[in-house]
């Protein structure tokens, strides 16, 4: 099989594993803050939580910053994969030379 149908099969599968879910799945996509704070509710009405946040953010600027978060994690990741390529790239160039 050539590398064009492979690839094309990939993206294939990736694509069907994004929208399916969003076309079949019916329900709300809650956060776990949202689900805590339900289940704790539920267990002790009268639960006062020990502190408030300084501020709350808007929705919008709280995907933002999670947002951020996995992009600079993600380049993390990749920088240090990247790096550690390299360095073993550069020591089987070595190996030949000697």
């Amino acid at each position: 099989m050539k590398a064009m149908w492979k690839n094309g099969l990939m993206l294939l599968a990736v694509v069907l594993l994004v929208v399916l879910p969003l076309l079949f799945v019916n329900g709300e996509f809650g956060g776990a803050d949202d689900a805590a704070e339900g289940v704790i509710t539920e267990i002790d009405p009268a639960y006062e939580p020990w502190f408030k946040p300084l501020t709350e953010l808007p929705g919008e600027t709280e995907s933002m910053l999670f947002a951020l978060q996995a992009a600079l994690g993600a380049g993390v990741i990749g920088y240090t994969i990247g790096l550690l390529r390299g360095k073993q790239d550069k020591q089987k160039l070595n190996d030949q030379k000697n």
